[in-house]
């Protein structure tokens, strides 16, 4: 029976198809009653204008489309991934930063363009730099330190107390990458000034003991000579001239002389005893900063040739000053313990003329030296002493005549003998002091004069003008703060550069005479 129903309506759908189809017929023929309208010109292009999307690694985004989807392409599918999920949606999945192009064709032949553009998730940057600034807030807590990461870059920002402190946040800083340091130190207080007073004594003590015997004849028993050792200069005799006297002259009569005019018999005794002492002491004070050397020297110098090849290979000599006398250098260093570490270097040198070597007539000294260097560490007000730096010598010189000199009691005469001993201490005793200056109006000492100079020219002492002429001067730094580099800058020793002497200019030629015609 159902089938039957299913029969018996058709034909009434079919009559209304129908009746449907003359009403759209009538309504064309109306139509083209009306004046016809120009035809729409086809859209623009959208690829002059794409759409731009900005999307970020890890994310995706859907583009729905009002026409059906017939085709997608992406530029660079290493950037950015399109899927289509259904006829009017598109899934666009961002890989890795870049730029990329994206185009939809449309049923009926119309096209979308978009440019995609994929930026890196700052997510792990966001966390990396909070971490970051954690991490500086609590090694330097109360000091405004600011930090920004652009562009793989770091830039820190703020004012540090010191160097230590901006030289750890930049450590701290640069596990992110690059680090652009744009920090500002305040201005730091003036530096510890360390006072060395220094002892030298040096004592140099030396015994020496002579004895010798020159024996000459002038005639006795016919014979003109002498028996000497040559230690000591013996005397000497002028060449015989028929019956002329013998003359004998004697250049040292050192000690004991005798001579006997009718024997013709007289001698030469060297015994001489010396004893010798010398002293030297010093005391210098020796004022540095925290870290910088100074040096002092008490002393002199002396010329010292030096011998150089000039032009064409001829030698040249040139004089050259060498410094001696009680030298010392030291090197002081506060510790973060509160002592003092001091490099200290302290020298005794003086002249030997007995060592030293002749050139051309003049005698050029040695030098005579004792010097040490060490590092010690100790706190303010302890001293050190460097003791031990001792140099003793004996001499011993014996010369006699063979087989005369080796006859008991007897050959006492024929011998001479020196015995010189030598015997030099040096001890140095250190002791570091924290000073600063006399405070401005505070009597200074004076100097003691045991002989009043003359009075002054001009009625008074002269001296500089004080603040009540000059003024008062900035006690305070003009900035609280200043930049690192500049402050590094400021630390660093100032070098005067050495002016060069330009060589002499060479003489004019002189004009030669025209050859004669």
């Amino acid at each position: 029976m159902r089938t039957g129903q299913w029969y018996g309506v058709a034909p009434i759908r079919v009559a209304c198809l129908v009746a449907l189809s003359f009403l759209y017929a009538a309504a064309g023929q109306q139509t083209e009653r009306w004046p016809q309208v120009a035809p729409e010109p086809p859209a623009q292009s959208d690829q002059d204008s794409p759409t731009n999307l900005l999307l970020t690694v890890g994310k995706s985004v859907i583009i729905d489309n009002a026409l059906p989807l017939e085709r997608i392409s992406v530029g660079f599918g290493d950037i950015a991934e399109g899927t289509a999920i259904s006829p009017h949606q598109l899934l666009l999945n961002a890989k890795t930063p870049g730029v990329t192009s994206l185009i939809i064709w449309q049923e009926g032949g119309t096209r979308r363009f978009f440019d995609i553009t994929v930026v890196a998730s700052t997510f792990l940057a966001d966390r990396r730099v909070e971490g970051i600034k954690r991490e500086i807030e609590r090694e330097l807590p109360g000091q405004s330190v600011t930090l920004s990461f652009e562009n793989e870059t770091v830039f820190l920002r703020g004012t540090v107390k010191d160097v230590t402190s901006a030289d750890r946040a930049v450590s701290i800083a640069s596990t992110l990458g690059k680090t652009v340091n744009l920090l500002c130190v305040d201005v730091p207080p003036p530096e510890a000034q360390i006072l060395l007073r220094v002892k030298f004594a040096s004592v140099d003590r030396s015994t020496s003991t002579q004895l010798g015997l020159n024996i000459f004849s002038t005639g006795a028993a016919n014979t003109i000579g002498s028996a000497t050792t040559q230690q000591f200069s013996p005397p000497l005799f002028s060449p015989l001239q028929g019956k002329t006297a013998v003359t004998t002259t004697i250049a040292d009569a050192l000690n004991l002389f005798f001579f006997r005019s009718d024997l013709n018999l007289g001698a030469t005794i060297e015994a001489l005893q010396v004893k010798g002492l010398l002293q030297i002491l010093a005391e210098p004070n020796v004022l540095a900063q925290n870290g910088k050397q100074a040096s002092f020297l008490a002393g002199g110098e002396f010329p010292f040739p030096s011998v150089s090849s000039g032009t064409g290979g001829t030698p040249m000599v040139t004089i050259q000053f060498r410094e001696f006398g009680v030298r010392l250098t030291f090197t002081p260093t506060i510790t973060p313990r509160g002592t003092i570490h001091l490099e200290v270097a302290p020298e005794v040198s003086a002249l030997d003329f007995t060592n030293g070597l002749s050139v051309s007539g003049f005698i050029v000294p040695a030098l005579t030296t004792r010097k040490l260097n060490t590092q010690v560490e100790l706190n303010e007000g302890q001293s050190f002493a460097i003791g031990g730096l001792l140099d003793n010598r004996t001499t011993d010189t014996l010369e006699k005549i063979p087989f005369i000199g080796d006859i008991p009691l007897l050959g006492k005469f024929f011998q001479s003998k020196s015995v010189t001993k030598q015997n030099t201490e040096l001890i140095v005793i250190v002791t570091p002091e924290l000073v600063r200056p006399i405070p401005a109006g505070q009597p200074v000492f004076e100097l003691h004069y045991p002989t009043p100079f003359l009075k002054p020219n001009t009625g008074k002492n002269l001296w500089t003008p004080g603040l009540t002429s000059t003024g008062p001067v900035p006690v305070e730094a003009p900035n609280a703060t200043i930049p690192l580099e500049t402050l590094i800058q400021s630390l660093q020793p100032v070098t005067v550069p050495v002016q060069q002497i330009p060589p002499p200019a060479a003489a004019p030629a002189k004009p030669q005479a025209a050859p004669p015609r």
